[in-house]
């Protein structure tokens, strides 16, 4: 049996999921679009490097920090998988 291109590429395609970034500090901003990524790993990286962007750019713009301000990562489905919190990805030191 023939098999045109289309088709055997069909097979093999894998489904990535949708990863959502909503950030909760004095204005909650949720996440519309969200990104695919290839695990919740990869998610959790890029909710970190956006708490950390965000705590910066707060300090910069404020002068202050609330370290329970966070990023929640949720599924597709809205489920919230994993929070990253502002003290989880900055170090304060003397």
């Amino acid at each position: 049996m023939f098999m045109n291109g289309t088709n055997r590429r069909a097979r093999h395609c894998v489904a990535v999921p949708r990863f959502y970034f909503h950030l909760l500090n004095d204005v909650d901003a949720p996440d519309d679009e969200g990104k695919e990524l290839p695990d919740l790993e990869a998610a959790r990286d890029i909710a970190k490097r956006n708490a950390r962007f965000t705590a910066g750019e707060t300090l910069k713009e404020q002068g202050r920090l609330t370290l329970s301000h966070r990023i929640q990562v949720e599924d597709a489905d809205g489920k919230v998988l994993d929070t990253v919190y502002f003290s989880d990805v900055l170090s304060i030191e003397e």
